[in-house]
């Protein structure tokens, strides 16, 4: 079960929550392609001697994937861009806005 905090916090922060069931491929399939892109771009392809190594590499990979990679789902754009432009244009909540 969901504790109330936790589901409190995404909606404070106006974060989708997905309650579709048990397995509900939707609810997965973007991480579980991250995750998929990750071993075989990244982690198999090196042979980590320890932790740091492994942190160093894994971080670097996640960098390069989000703020410099074109993705064909977002039109050539990175995840950051896209990330980026849609804050640009969600409405600010009544809440808060400032006072006039």
């Amino acid at each position: 079960m969901t504790s109330h905090e936790f589901t409190s916090v995404l909606k404070d922060h106006e974060i989708k929550i997905s309650m579709d069931g048990k397995g509900r491929w939707m609810d997965n399939v973007f991480i579980e392609r991250l995750w998929r892109s990750l071993k075989y771009k990244c982690v198999y392809l090196h042979a980590f001697e320890n932790g740091a190594q492994a942190r160093t590499h894994i971080g670097t990979w996640l960098s390069h994937d989000n703020h410099t990679r074109p993705h064909s789902t977002f039109d050539g754009h990175t995840p950051d861009e896209v990330y980026q432009l849609s804050h640009l244009q969600r409405p600010v909540p009544e809440e808060k806005k400032p006072a006039a």
